[in-house]
């Protein structure tokens, strides 16, 4: 069963830095796509920034120069770098990881979230 570990959330001022792992345990794991999400309280979950297989990213407009997400296959681990934060950033941070499950095909995993408040 594979698991994902988040950590590196934590309360910060604006205009600060935090960077968010994802460890993700198992070995020999093929994984599609990682990605982090994050949710406030009474509004769906939104898509933040994702990688995949290849490299390719995608980041959500309000996070655009100013997060970055990059991943390491060799730890299993994805990392989320964001920088010059926000109040608006303040949020429960997910992340994601499709992994290729052999029987299974591509699965689904998250993590448990990590509180990320940014606040004077």
């Amino acid at each position: 069963q594979v698991q994902l570990v988040e950590s590196g959330g934590g309360l910060v001022q604006p205009g600060g830095s935090l960077r968010l792992s994802c460890a993700a345990s198992g070995t020999g794991l093929s994984f599609a796509f990682m990605g982090w999400y994050r949710q406030t309280p009474g509004k769906q979950r939104e898509l933040v920034a994702s990688i995949t297989s290849g490299g390719s990213t995608n980041y959500a407009d309000s996070v655009k120069g100013r997060f970055t997400i990059s991943r390491d296959g060799a730890k299993n681990t994805a990392y989320l770098q964001m920088n010059s934060l926000k109040p608006e950033d303040t949020a429960v941070y997910y992340c994601t990881m499709k992994i290729l499950v052999w029987g299974k095909g591509l699965v689904d995993y998250w993590g448990q979230g990590t509180q990320v408040t940014v606040s004077s």
